[in-house]
């Protein structure tokens, strides 16, 4: 994974936070929704990536004429031989771009979420599995809403993690002009989508302390029910709290991100860096909140400070240890 990300800092400045978000979505098997204004080098790192582990690339720009057929696939008749040749859409790829989804109408989007959850596609009542490994990086233009089909809070809970994407600092900006501007940099395929199954299977045997799920636990349940948790003055703010999807990918999350810091098992940190990424599209904001100029992100960080992670999970495991 080491290599993966140098190899992709060759070509891609600054993005620090970005790129580790897309390496743990890949090692956790999830879907990414990133939102930022045009020009941040979201299209170029994921093609980088998908260079760096010898994987296909599909990018796909979202058009309001877009149907289903044009990302999923159709059956097209033959005249000659008199059959139907099935003709197979943009989506079976490794790793797949799906530009300014919120572009798109709900078929469309439907059509992809269902591929997200199912890794599979039916055309014509035959089912057709998609590559593996599999993920489909979703972006929004946070800038322009006319024409555009917001993406229900349903649909969205698909998605592992949402990031968002800023603008880069003057320093990595003057890099990445002189970067483009100059000869372009050779990135070189480092592994194969096979090691890359391996990785996430290696990934999947972390550990993860049952003090530490059950945090993940609480932290989503008082997302649905704030008073319980102490944080009544919350609940006014919150129409629809996260579901039980977000526990599932803090988990797989936190156990992923430990594994790119180079451990075997997660510690607190691993679990409340990447929260934010996991609870901010998941959380539906009253009118109250929306009038007071709250996001989600406000909201999330008022819950863990009021549900602290546990100091030592590890403690109780390192004492049997050390008897045995």
């Amino acid at each position: 994974m080491e290599h993966i990300l140098y190899e992709v800092k060759k070509v891609v400045v600054g993005q620090d936070h970005f790129l580790e978000r897309v390496l743990v979505a890949i090692l956790a098997q999830g879907h990414l929704l990133v939102e930022g204004v045009p020009g941040l080098a979201k299209t170029l790192t994921i093609k980088t990536l998908a260079r760096t582990i010898r994987g296909t690339f599909h990018r796909v720009q979202f058009t309001p004429d877009l149907v289903p057929a044009d990302l999923v696939g159709t059956r097209i008749y033959n005249q000659k031989t008199g059959e139907f040749n099935t003709s197979f859409g943009p989506v079976f790829t490794n790793l797949l771009l799906a530009d300014e989804i919120n572009r798109a109408p709900a078929k469309v989007q439907s059509a992809l979420l269902e591929v997200m959850q199912e890794y599979q596609v039916t055309i014509a009542g035959e089912s057709h599995p998609v590559p593996a490994p599999f993920l489909v990086m979703a972006t929004q233009n946070p800038i322009e809403t006319e024409g555009t089909y917001p993406l229900p809070e349903a649909q969205v809970d698909r998605f592992m993690m949402k990031v968002l994407v800023g603008y880069p600092s003057e320093e990595e900006e003057f890099v990445i002009v002189n970067r483009v501007t100059g000869p372009a940099s050779a990135v070189t395929a480092v592994t194969t989508t096979d090691q890359l199954a391996d990785l996430q299977r290696i990934c999947r045997s972390g550990y993860v302390d049952p003090s530490l799920v059950q945090y993940a636990v609480r932290l989503v349940a008082a997302t649905r029910d704030p008073a319980r948790y102490g944080v009544s003055n919350m609940a006014q703010y919150l129409t629809y709290g996260a579901s039980p999807r977000a526990t599932i990918h803090l988990v797989e999350g936190a156990r992923a991100l430990a594994f790119l810091r180079g451990r075997s098992y997660v510690l607190p940190e691993d679990m409340t860096d990447i929260a934010p990424d996991v609870l901010r599209h998941r959380l539906s904001l009253s009118y109250e909140a929306l009038s007071e100029g709250m996001t989600p992100d406000h909201l999330i960080r008022r819950l863990m400070k009021h549900i602290p992670a546990p100091e030592k999970p590890l403690d109780t495991h390192v004492k049997v240890d050390a008897n045995t």
